[in-house]
């Protein structure tokens, strides 16, 4: 079954022309692919980052935002990502769309105009009402965080 479809406004900016608009590479694709905008090739150093431009900017429907999200072929290969991932893109946000990418590889690692270098999510949104109270309900986990439900499921010891 597809997915549901939205219209997204997209703007495109001087720097993205020429280039593929967001492009979902399968059917059944969460995310479509986001190529870089740059003029001249950038070369990420080791555990450097940079602000690559979309090329576009977009109006989102009311109800909606855009997540800015990593690819995984440049993460694995590369140890490339996007550094505040996920990125989002408001509603009433209507400037350039950026990718801040950062290499976490051990190489240097090229983005050339056209490179497929993040993907866009669109989803929906809620507001929370929040209430303030004097106790939160009990549950099993409690205030139990970062790894306190261990690590294996062959070995219920907690490491630390």
């Amino acid at each position: 079954m597809p997915a549901p479809e939205i219209t997204v406004q997209l703007l495109r900016l001087p720097e993205g022309e020429g280039l593929a608009l967001p492009t979902y590479m399968t059917e059944d694709a969460a995310g479509a692919d986001i190529c870089a905008a740059v003029h001249e090739q950038i070369t990420l150093l080791p555990g450097a980052r940079a602000m690559i431009p979309a090329g576009f900017a977009l109006a989102l429907p009311a109800g909606f935002e855009a997540q800015i999200r990593p690819r995984s072929g440049l993460a694995l290969r590369h140890g490339v990502t996007v550094l505040n991932a996920p990125g989002t893109i408001d509603a009433d946000y209507r400037g350039p769309v950026n990718v801040i990418l950062a290499n976490f590889g051990n190489e240097p690692f090229v983005v050339r105009r056209g490179d497929r270098i993040a993907q866009i999510i669109i989803a929906p949104v809620s507001h929370a009402a929040f209430a303030i109270v004097e106790n939160l309900d009990e549950t099993q986990r409690h205030a139990g965080g970062f790894g306190s439900t261990g690590v294996s499921t062959l070995n219920t010891e907690v490491r630390s």
